[in-house]
């Protein structure tokens, strides 16, 4: 549910060197940016599917983003293997409201990818809602960036970077004003992991994606939660190229998930959620 394309194969990145440096530290990570192409390929070998997306943060970072078009054109030479979803700045008003409904009618894209820490703005912001209302009325859903924020980490001041717009509790808000949009939180919400479980459990159109962190980290409260009552919300997402799937999935292994509930994670919510076929 959570992979980033990083370039888009010739020679345009989605973000600045320094702040790319910065997060590839965070992670202990080290590649060079990596196209569709790259993910299909990394994904067919492993026999599996990815969401892929950019972010769009021109308007706080100044760094030009990655075409959703071209995107959306090249996961569509790999519709086995990819699923592609957009990313609008909310801050770009009508502007982002037309080009959503152009995306996934005329491109195909299944769903959006909001950052607000990178796009430096509150999800329950007034300003935000015509965009999430354009996207209830698509029937995609809307993928949100909460707690901890590795781009930035690190740097001088965070880069400008604050938590505060991560914050899952504003989540509340968007589900019970738009009670049809789909939504998934993406990461384990440290520092705010109750209050993203409770969101999710209260609210029928809430999901979590457990991208970004390793496994092994994960708190009790999230296993428990995965387990039980959200067993059926919980949506698996590595977060590659910075945490690759096999590191995430051997992780995994060593949670004490129950079996049944272990294909749920890791496929059947995902495919129930995007309306993909549910095979074995």
């Amino acid at each position: 549910m959570h992979v980033h394309i990083e370039s888009d194969g010739y020679g345009n990145s989605d973000m600045p060197q320094h702040f790319r440096e910065a997060a590839q530290a965070h992670f202990g990570a080290s590649h060079e940016p990596v196209s569709v192409a790259d993910v299909a390929e990394y994904y067919r070998d492993r026999k599996m599917a990815a969401v892929v997306f950019t972010v769009d943060h021109e308007l706080t970072t100044g760094h030009p983003p990655l075409s959703n078009r071209l995107i959306a054109e090249q996961a569509a030479e790999y519709t086995d293997i990819l699923v592609p979803f957009g990313s609008l700045d909310p801050a770009r008003g009508d502007q982002a409201v037309r080009e959503a409904r152009i995306l996934v009618e005329d491109y195909g894209i299944k769903g959006f990818k909001f950052h607000p820490n990178l796009q430096g703005f509150l999800p329950n912001s007034p300003a935000a809602y015509p965009l999430y209302a354009e996207i209830q009325d698509l029937g995609v859903p809307a993928l949100f960036h909460v707690g901890q924020c590795g781009i930035g980490a690190g740097m001088r001041g965070s880069a400008g970077i604050r938590l505060k717009y991560s914050h899952p509790l504003a989540i509340d808000d968007v589900a019970v004003d738009f009670p049809d949009l789909k939504i998934v939180m993406a990461h384990p919400a440290f520092p705010w992991q109750d209050e993203a479980l409770a969101v999710a459990s209260r609210h029928s159109n809430v999901f979590i994606d457990l991208s970004g962190w390793s496994p092994k980290y994960f708190p009790p409260n999230l296993v428990q939660y995965a387990n039980t009552i959200l067993r059926e919300k919980v949506l698996f997402g590595s977060d590659f190229p910075l945490l690759p799937p096999d590191r995430w999935i051997a992780d995994f292994e060593g949670l004490p998930i129950k079996p049944e509930v272990r294909p749920l994670i890791m496929k059947r919510n995902a495919a129930t959620l995007l309306g993909l076929p549910q095979t074995r």
